[in-house]
């Protein structure tokens, strides 16, 4: 996910200095930090999610409100 994250870095920055050329080293600085970022977290949760679906512990949780729920179908 790294290697993705920055090959995205690299493109974005690729295309904002074609349109907008050098504008501030500070504004390609913030926007590679945004894009990874974002990237990485975005990563880590959905490697979360599947570590809890594929280790039990979302079939372990105990939802009393879903049994007084009226289901459309029941």
């Amino acid at each position: 996910m790294a290697l993705f994250a920055l090959l995205c870095v690299a493109i974005t920055l690729a295309i904002l200095f074609y349109l907008h050329g050098w504008v501030s080293i500070h504004l390609y600085i913030a926007t590679a930090a945004g894009i990874v970022f974002a990237l990485m977290l975005t990563a880590a949760l959905m490697g979360l999610v599947f570590l809890s679906s594929g280790s039990g512990h979302d079939e372990s949780i105990d939802d009393p409100v879903s049994r007084e729920v009226q289901h459309d179908g029941e």
